[in-house]
């Protein structure tokens, strides 16, 4: 039985990593379980998965739910200090990251020191911290095992092959909702245009940085450092139908590639149950009544998202946290109907202007790069 604690379990991977762990009973068990405020939903994973702890971020909603789930011997838990105890429990092997935002760096930091293996959605730990998180791992002898489709895909298809081979890494895009429009389209759009994404179901966060292909420049520099390649050996490449999910080039010009329907409870599982596979629910791709697979350049003109990612990456230091930072609020004040969806990239641009870089960060000064990145924007929006 392997037990496994879930940073995030009321959101989108956390509730289908529960789904998966549904379907395994006999082999996967969830012992702890960690949610901001949502503890309507919480309390009813507690109830059917009895962990033996729960945090809630929020500490007055924790004080709630420990009322409410009194009856069961869920130990309850609140605020950061919670969400450390819960990811490092000593029965706990593996850890699945699926919070948004960098206030999954710490825990994830800590489930490492415990030993934990870290089975990783939350892209802010490896953006931001990356340069600390790979060392730490390699340090505590901990398995980096990547849940996002992409870095799963690739990660599948290196299974027996010498990293030291790579010619590049093919990272695949759907394109988001917005695919082939210009940018003068693009300046009154509303946020149920940009939420409306063709293929994946996913938190309002993530599916805005589709939108803006933030989330593809997030996600190489996550490569950067899951993989050991350097920045300009990993191509984006628009694959609409998102049947595949990435594929590595190697030095012989061979392309192996890792293809499925869009399922992310594929990768979950996968992490998971590393280095074996076990059965999944749902719908097999089916290749003929597919037809076809397209490709295409992305416009990294319009969608300047992977460039200004690429860049705070080439810079180092705090450049990361603060593009990182800066694209987390201004798409929380684009979905609450205070910006345009441009000005997501107007925010970005100006904050790593405005920044002085710090080389060789820890992680107080990456905390304190994204407090200065916050305080800029209140001061300028």
């Amino acid at each position: 039985m392997k037990l496994i604690s879930i940073l995030g379990s009321t959101g989108s991977i956390g509730t289908q990593t529960l789904d998966v762990i549904r379907q395994h009973p006999d082999e996967l068990q969830a012992a702890g379980l960690c949610a901001g405020s949502n503890i309507d939903l919480l309390e009813a994973q507690i109830r059917e998965f009895h962990p033996a702890a729960a945090a809630v971020g929020d500490e007055e909603k924790a004080k709630e739910l420990a009322i409410r789930v009194a009856d069961t011997d869920t130990k309850i838990l609140a605020g950061m200090a919670g969400m450390i105890e819960v990811v490092t429990l000593p029965q706990v092997q593996v850890v699945v990251t699926a919070i948004v935002g960098m206030i999954g760096i710490r825990p994830t930091m800590e489930a490492i020191r415990a030993g934990k293996d870290i089975a990783l959605a939350n892209k802010e730990t490896l953006v931001t911290a990356g340069h600390l998180i790979i060392r730490m791992a390699r340090d505590y002898g901990v398995r980096i095992l990547p849940v996002d489709s992409e870095h799963s895909a690739i990660f599948q298809s290196l299974n027996g092959e010498d990293h030291g081979r790579i010619r590049r890494l093919l990272l695949t895009a759907s394109g988001g909702p917005f695919r082939g429009r210009s940018r003068e389209s693009l300046e009154h759009v509303g946020v149920a245009e940009a939420l409306n994404h063709p293929n994946w179901k996913m938190g309002s966060k993530i599916t805005i940085d589709s939108a803006t292909m933030v989330n593809k420049g997030l996600e190489v520099i996550e490569a950067k450092w899951l993989f050991g390649v350097d920045l300009d050996d990993i191509c984006i490449v628009v694959q609409p139908q998102s049947v595949i999910h990435s594929a590595v080039e190697f030095e012989d010009k061979a392309v192996i590639a890792q293809l499925g329907t869009p399922d992310m409870r594929l990768p979950i599982q996968y992490a998971l149950f590393w280095p074996e596979r076990r059965p999944l629910a749902g719908e097999a791709l089916d290749l003929f009544a597919l037809g076809s697979i397209s490709f295409e350049k992305p416009d990294l003109e319009t969608f300047k998202g992977p460039a200004l990612a690429i860049k705070a990456s080439k810079t180092g230091g705090t450049m990361p946290t603060v593009m990182n930072a800066a694209n987390e609020r201004a798409v929380a004040m684009f979905l609450a109907g205070k910006i345009r969806f441009l000005d997501i990239y107007e925010i970005i641009e100006e904050c790593m202007a405005a920044h002085k870089v710090v080389h060789h960060p820890g992680l107080e000064d990456i905390l304190a790069a994204e407090a200065a990145t916050y305080r800029y924007i209140e001061s300028r929006w």
